[in-house]
């Protein structure tokens, strides 16, 4: 390494930057090799061929929660009505926007 020249390792890509003291400016960089995106490609369409039953499975779950839903708001707002029924001078409670 020539004199007055150090190394700086980037904290954002983890290049290593040849500065030079004297002048303070970036010399040389060098760029560090990624690893590749896939590393076995049969494993990864195997994952990929899994995922689809997982989706269909995740679908179905979300399907049936639907379907009951209008059945779980339908209990709620009965449960409220009976309650505001039983207490009709029950005032509503304040909410933020009402206290402006």
């Amino acid at each position: 390494m020539a004199k007055g020249m150090f190394d700086v390792e980037c904290p954002c890509c983890k290049a290593i930057l040849k500065v030079d003291s004297e002048t303070r400016a970036v010399i040389a960089h060098t760029v560090p090799e990624k690893p590749p995106a896939i590393e076995d490609l049969a494993a990864e369409v195997a994952k990929l061929k899994g995922e689809g039953a997982r989706r269909e499975q995740l679908f179905q779950k979300q399907f049936e929660a639907e379907k009951s839903h209008g059945k779980v708001l339908e209990k709620k707002f009965d449960e409220l009505f009976k309650r505001a029924k039983e207490n009709p001078d029950l005032t509503p409670p304040k909410r933020d926007i009402d206290l402006d």
